[in-house]
């Protein structure tokens, strides 16, 4: 179940968390207690996390788009376009975690699934501003020992993931699909 911090606590003094929103019936445990989180980087915007919804889709996908096309300049034009149809076909359905901005509007991804982060996209424009590490933040309350892999070849990535706390504990040579991308495995120092 997700955790509620007080401003007091370590973790909540970090994201500048607020207090949290009563549960809502039907949603898994995990996903019923949500943070508004205020990062003055961004603007002093405002932006919420909360599950995605089926009305999400379109701009979810244009995030991966955006994000990818910012940071995986290392794949081949052919798998770009391959990757490109399978997240199409998955990513709009899938129970993902969001960083959404006060009109609602979705800047960030996450996907964990079963304690391994799958997926974190944020939006170019948003880069920088902390979104990524409040997902990230986001998912270590569910999971303490979240794991997650990694392209080699995305360096701004792999720095980011050592800032937030995870090591490597692994190199595969191949990506999830068996494409000539190498994935470091991480696991978050917890």
């Amino acid at each position: 179940m997700a955790a509620a911090f007080s401003k007091n606590h370590p973790i909540g003094k970090a994201a500048g968390v607020s207090p949290t929103v009563p549960n809502r019936e039907g949603r898994p445990p995990a996903l019923r207690q949500l943070k508004v989180v205020k990062v003055s980087r961004y603007c002093a915007a405002m932006f919420t996390i909360r599950p995605s919804r089926p009305t999400d889709g379109a701009r979810i996908l244009e995030i991966w788009r955006g994000a990818v096309d910012a940071t995986h300049h290392f794949l081949s034009a052919e798998d770009r376009i391959a990757i490109g149809r399978e997240v199409c076909a998955f990513l709009p359905q899938a129970p993902l975690t969001l960083a959404v901005d006060q009109n609602n509007r979705p800047l960030g991804f996450m996907l964990i699934d079963h304690g391994h982060m799958e997926a974190l996209f944020i939006d170019p424009a948003a880069f920088g501003h902390g979104i990524g590490a409040a997902l990230v933040r986001h998912g270590l309350t569910l999971y303490p020992g979240m794991t997650t892999d990694v392209n080699e070849q995305n360096e701004q990535a792999v720095g980011f993931y050592e800032r937030v706390g995870f090591v490597r504990t692994g190199l595969s040579p191949l990506d999830g699909q068996g494409r000539p991308y190498p994935l470091i495995h991480l696991a978050h120092r917890s």
